[in-house]
């Protein structure tokens, strides 16, 4: 059987360390055979790692996709603000696709990308890789299988965690909207998409309230340097750089801050870049906080609920029937299902997957490279699916700043 040849365009931490090291345990089926990415530290890495040639490697994506079309797909691991356009012209050479989420930071962007699925016959895939875990594969099959009967609400959250928060979303890439993405389109059209699958019904209605509350200047401790290293408050800041950088030296989220991980490394990165930045004195301006309130099809009402004041990084799902109850936390990889008369509780626990997000991320490209291997089938999650998710995420946003109800169809036709 014929293998796999890929292009990475973009070779970050989910690129150079999830979607490139699938290959390296997979090589039967897949490989890369070029790559795009401007750190050339980076570049050097995964062109070692994966045998590939000087012609092959390239400093931005523009003339890899400048050349006549080589191999068989490409996978995009960019920032969220430069999804659009190697996305369109991978499309229109003829490549199959796999596109980390979101789509793009632009609803016009999105939506077009999504009518190029519709147009091409191509693969193209969006990474909502929750949709192919066991926990939340596990919760499908209980509500196709009508176990509690007829869907009427959910209650949603997605703890993201006060250290992740504080990485990714108060000192990180994605810190600051205008930059990057909304923080309900970044973190969570994952979460709107999943939503959308367990139902299999469309939102119509959406609120959504939010602040930037904790994270100000206002609330730093007294005498709190504008950097860590600076700043003797580390025994009672949570936050401290200090703390989060330090310990994890050869893993994430240090492996994020410097290539190189060491001790010196890792102090100059957080006396010179943004993650040694106080938490209370960065360019942040996503909310830390949001709730946000659906209204789907056949009357079911949601609730989703994303902050960054917890303690772990998780997702907790109930889901509330006619007949029973789904309440399924992916922490402890546990689904309780109740059935309404019976005093039974069963508890259901789904199979381990190897792999990041739950097994979600060995998932999707074992669906991505059997899909182009096999030449036959539709994906989970194809682009001209994923678009109503990041709609809804766009939706929630404008909601969260007009302090309005957005009705989706009439939000829709804006794009």
């Amino acid at each position: 059987m014929a293998k796999i040849k890929v292009a990475l365009i973009g070779a970050g931490q989910r690129g150079k360390d999830v979607y490139g090291n699938y290959a390296l345990k997979h090589s039967n089926d897949i490989e890369y055979v070029a790559v795009a990415e401007p750190n050339e530290i980076k570049r050097k890495e995964f062109m070692k790692k994966h045998g590939i040639k000087e012609e092959y490697a390239f400093k931005s994506w523009e003339p890899l996709l400048d050349k006549e079309r080589f191999c068989d797909a490409v996978v995009i691991a960019t920032p969220d603000n430069t999804h659009y356009k190697p996305a369109k012209k991978a499309l229109e050479k003829g490549y199959h696709m796999l596109l980390e989420k979101p789509m793009s930071n632009d609803a016009k962007e999105c939506v077009e990308l999504g009518r190029l699925a519709k147009k091409l016959n191509r693969v193209f895939m969006i990474c909502h890789v929750l949709r192919y875990t066991p926990f939340y594969s596990t919760i499908k099959k209980l509500i196709e299988d009508k176990t509690i009967g007829r869907v009427m609400s959910i209650e949603h959250s997605e703890n993201i965690g006060y250290y992740h928060f504080a990485h990714s979303f108060v000192r990180g890439n994605w810190r600051n909207s205008d930059e990057s993405s909304p923080l309900i389109l970044q973190k969570s059209c994952h979460d709107m998409d999943i939503l959308l699958w367990l139902t299999g019904k469309r939102c119509k209605k959406i609120s959504s309230y939010g602040t930037l509350s904790y994270f100000k200047p206002e609330n730093a401790f007294e005498n709190a340097g504008d950097r860590c290293l600076d700043c003797d408050g580390e025994e009672k800041c949570p936050f401290s750089a200090k703390k989060l950088y330090y310990n994890y030296i050869g893993g994430w989220p240090t492996t994020v801050i410097t290539e190189a991980q060491t001790e010196e490394s890792v102090t100059k990165a957080l006396e010179e870049g943004p993650y040694g930045r106080c938490v209370f004195n960065c360019d942040n301006n996503v909310p830390d906080h949001q709730v946000t309130i659906m209204e789907f099809e056949d009357g079911i009402n949601i609730t989703f609920n994303l902050s960054a004041f917890t303690n772990g990084i998780h997702r907790f799902i109930k889901i509330m029937g006619a007949k029973g109850e789904i309440i399924g936390d992916d922490s402890k990889n546990e689904i309780e299902v109740n059935i309404f008369g019976s005093n039974e509780k069963k508890i259901i626990t789904p199979e381990r997957v190897a792999g990041g997000h739950g097994g979600g991320d060995n998932g999707i490209m074992n669906d991505f490279v059997s899909l182009l291997l096999s030449k036959k089938g539709k994906a989970l999650t194809s682009a001209d699916v994923s678009v109503e998710s990041h709609i809804m995420a766009f939706a929630a946003e404008e909601s969260r700043l007009s302090n309005k109800a957005i009705n989706m169809e009439e939000f829709y036709k804006k794009f």
